[in-house]
């Protein structure tokens, strides 16, 4: 795209020369007001009309209707009711979620809660050209920057924000500006979105594949007989039905007592769901966050376990899978399955990965849900012969590796299209770029 025909110097940090005819202000120059919301105490929703912002509500980048607050109303409640073209920023937040922001575009009757500050535009600014001023790169580090550090969180005040640095064009140059990134984002996001449509249906396409191979094999057309397991319906004649605890042994873990240091300073993994969730799908663990030691395994419900132990979240996410690699001990979160003769672990850990949301469905428990060790060991399960489990398990590591790499390809053009659309919004409110007359 082409640059400006003229630039002139400035001596703003971040943005060292501006288009010629642009000027550069304070947002304080160009804002009627910035302001906190109402502190008014929040009640649940049912019991009145009168919604408010909350951090969460703009955490999309707009204002979402389904996740606001509700206030009973006072004398008053009218003066935090937000008007077309309110800009919604987030001022105290982790330093990640900092800055961001959403303008308000409704008709709806909505008021400023606390924990997000309004921005009101003035005469001088066209709301959305402010609005990815605020969003761009450049702006957005500045405003982090400034910000300060308190326990979990990081904040920018108002006084702060007032004086950050503000560079625009004459307005309908804005208006165009906003209509062009209008236009581009709309069809950067709209490729974003069918590219996690594309992964959600190879994540589909995975399970199916998994499902289909674990409970028919891999031989069409062959024999098939009752398995005598409702969800799992028919099986190659040749294969077996059996319960798990006829093919493999259960372990439940256990957790140290947290204030005697000396356990948690060991050499033995010890998994914890967070661990197999941090795999993001992969097969093996060799490794955890935290250890413990042999002391640890005698006072506790904790135990070794073999290499080749296939690990199953049991509580609280459940149905997560994993395959250990060396010895490793476990918390009370995990179901551990070491496999007799028959069973190869790898096939078993293809097969509970089949079977999660049948697992999800036959949890229990009031606290928190969690699949019993009594109910796993009653689960049904295809046994092919071994040599047949092997050429399935040869066959599923092969095919799930091609589906991971389409669904890594579109993770990493999903990556590229947000850093594109970042980069198109910095270069363009900056006036590196010159939008005028773009079609």
């Amino acid at each position: 795209m082409k640059r400006y025909p003229e630039y002139k110097e400035n001596d703003c940090g971040f943005l060292s020369v501006l288009p010629a005819h642009w000027q550069m202000k304070r947002l304080k120059h160009v804002t009627e007001s910035i302001n906190n919301g109402t502190t008014a105490p929040q009640i649940r929703s049912g019991q009145t009309n009168y919604t408010v912002t909350r951090i969460e509500t703009i955490s999309t980048g707009e204002v979402n209707f389904q996740k606001v607050g509700h206030v009973n109303y006072w004398d008053g409640i009218e003066n935090f009711r937000l008007i077309l073209g309110d800009i919604l920023f987030s001022h105290i937040n982790s330093l990640e979620i900092l800055g961001n922001c959403a303008m308000f575009q409704n008709t709806s009757r909505l008021y400023h809660g606390m924990n997000l500050l309004k921005i009101r535009p003035n005469d001088l600014i066209a709301h959305r050209f402010l609005l990815y001023w605020l969003r761009s790169y450049s702006t957005n580090q500045l405003i982090k920057s400034f910000a300060k550090v308190a326990i979990g969180q990081v904040s920018v005040s108002i006084t702060t924000l007032k004086e950050i640095p503000v560079a625009f064009p004459p307005l309908p140059e804005q208006h165009a500006i906003a209509s062009f990134l209008n236009r581009k984002t709309e069809q950067i996001d709209e490729l974003i979105l069918a590219k996690q449509r594309k992964i959600e249906l190879l994540g589909e396409y995975r399970a199916s594949v998994i499902h289909q191979t674990v409970t028919k094999g891999l031989v069409p057309n062959v024999e098939m007989k009752p398995s005598g397991v409702e969800w799992i319906g028919v099986i190659p004649r040749h294969w077996k039905a059996k319960k798990l605890r006829h093919v493999s042994a259960i372990f439940k873990g256990g957790t140290p007592k947290r204030n005697v240091d000396r356990y948690f300073q060991g050499d033995l993994p010890w998994a914890r769901p967070v661990d197999i969730t941090a795999l993001k799908g992969a097969l093996y663990i060799g490794d955890t966050e935290i250890h413990i030691s042999e002391e640890a395994l005698g006072n506790s419900g904790a135990r070794r376990l073999p290499a080749g132990t296939v690990l199953l979240t049991s509580r609280a996410t459940i149905g997560e899978t994993a395959i250990t690699t060396v010895p490793m001990a476990t918390n009370q979160g995990f179901a551990n399955f070491v496999c007799n003769a028959e069973l190869r672990n790898i096939f078993l850990a293809y097969y509970l990965r089949a079977i999660k949301e049948l697992l999800i469905s036959l949890g229990s428990g009031s606290t928190f849900l969690e699949v019993t060790k009594k109910t796993l060991l009653g689960i049904g399960i295809a046994l092919p012969p071994l040599a047949e489990q092997a050429q399935i398990i040869n066959y599923l590591d092969h095919k799930t590796k091609q589906i991971d790499e389409l669904r890594s390809n579109e993770e990493q053009t999903i990556k590229l299209l947000r850093e594109y659309r970042q980069s198109l919004i910095s270069e363009v409110v900056t006036g590196k770029i010159d939008v005028r007359g773009e079609v």
